[in-house]
């Protein structure tokens, strides 16, 4: 759909992208990570520049001023306001709190939802998609924290179809900044929890950890691909921990691309009866490999393999034909080109970010879509 640049303030440039018939007017209010704002006027929906993350005072204000000076500007009264799912997150209470002094209802949007949603509200589609939604973290329905989900999303609503197989977060939230822990998580899952210690020598928390693990202490269970990736990175020795967001992950997919191309691991995922995509004999393998490059590169392919095999079953069931991409996974090149192949040769098309970005920047935009359609 056209997108154009609305105008410029001290925020910098604001965003415009048309949908495809009016809608009521909304107010979105974003994720914790990467805050956005959007507010939509007839078929316009704007966007507000980046606001960053919200764990300081600062871009806390900085998010209220710029609410108010959006509304201001476009003459709009919110006849709705969307938020995460997540209770904690500051939009969600800023939200709440707006909605309620002004007497508007406040609707929620689950995170992965809104992910695929940007995606429909870009492409102006109102058709049913299949959506693959990877991420790091967002807060699913049944309380957990998701990141690998398979959804089918039409309009407002969407229904989860799959995930990827769980992992423990030893540590919790820590163990998204320390790779090694979740490959310590894989290692206990596959039975290898005596090798713990000896494989992170230089952890001096990794006897902890197996404790942690052994008693299910703290050790909530995530669907996450980002943390799959975390812990493929853990388990090849390329990062222990990282010193920014996404370090791991980065540093596989150069590694691989410096490998070159390969063949998927035979055998290296399954489809359970549930459909949970399970990548354990990916990890199995990873454990044994002496080749970090290779093994890079052997673990976007058998991922990009596993991700289309899934995707094209529930599209056949489905009777759709559009997958959707949405979640910051999808800065990663490497794995997006692999999965637009393989769906290509199953005659599937892919829908991806390509006015904004498929971070939580556009979660703003994708909750407005699902409100205005609800």
């Amino acid at each position: 759909m056209a997108s154009n640049a609305l105008f410029s303030s001290k925020d910098g440039i604001y965003q415009s992208i048309t949908f495809p018939i009016d809608v009521p007017s909304v107010l979105a209010c974003g994720a914790w990570l990467k805050n956005t704002l959007c507010v939509t006027r007839h078929r316009q929906a704007y966007i507000s520049p980046l606001i960053g993350d919200l764990d300081t005072p600062q871009a806390r204000i900085r998010m209220e001023e710029t609410a108010f000076r959006m509304c201001q500007i476009l003459g709009v009264e919110p006849e709705i306001v969307a938020h995460d799912l997540h209770p904690d997150f500051y939009s969600t209470q800023f939200a709440l709190a707006y909605a309620e002094k002004r007497g508007v209802p406040a609707m929620s949007v689950q995170h992965h939802h809104a992910h695929i949603a940007a995606i429909c509200a870009e492409h102006g589609i109102n058709q049913p998609v299949i959506g693959l939604a990877l991420d790091g973290v967002g807060l699913g329905l049944d309380g957990a924290p998701w990141g690998g989900e398979l959804l089918y999303v039409e309009r407002g609503d969407f229904v989860r179809l799959g995930h990827l197989a769980q992992l423990p977060m030893p540590g919790g939230d820590r163990a998204a900044q320390e790779p090694w822990r979740m490959a310590a998580a894989v290692l206990f899952q596959l039975g290898y929890a005596n090798e713990i210690s000896s494989r992170f020598p230089n952890q001096l928390a990794a006897k902890t950890v197996v404790s942690m693990l052994q008693r299910n202490l703290n050790c909530p269970l995530t669907s996450s691909m980002g943390r799959l990736f975390d812990a493929a990175a853990g388990l090849l020795g390329v990062n222990e921990i990282q010193s920014h967001e996404a370090q791991a992950a980065i540093q596989l997919q150069a590694l691989a691309e410096s490998h070159g191309c390969v063949t998927p691991l035979a055998r290296g995922y399954q489809i359970t009866p549930d459909n949970t995509l399970d990548f354990s004999p990916l990890l199995a393998w990873l454990m044994q490999c002496g080749h970090i490059s290779r093994g890079a590169a052997v673990f976007h392919a058998t991922l990009a393999a596993g991700l289309a095999e899934w995707a094209a079953f529930s599209a056949r069931e489905r009777h759709c034909r559009s997958i959707a991409f949405g979640g910051g996974c999808f800065h990663n090149g490497l794995l997006s080109r692999l999965l637009i192949h393989h769906l290509a040769g199953m005659n599937l098309s892919v829908l991806s970010a390509q006015q904004l970005l498929p971070s939580d920047s556009a979660i703003s935009l994708g909750q407005a879509w699902v409100a205005a359609h609800r």
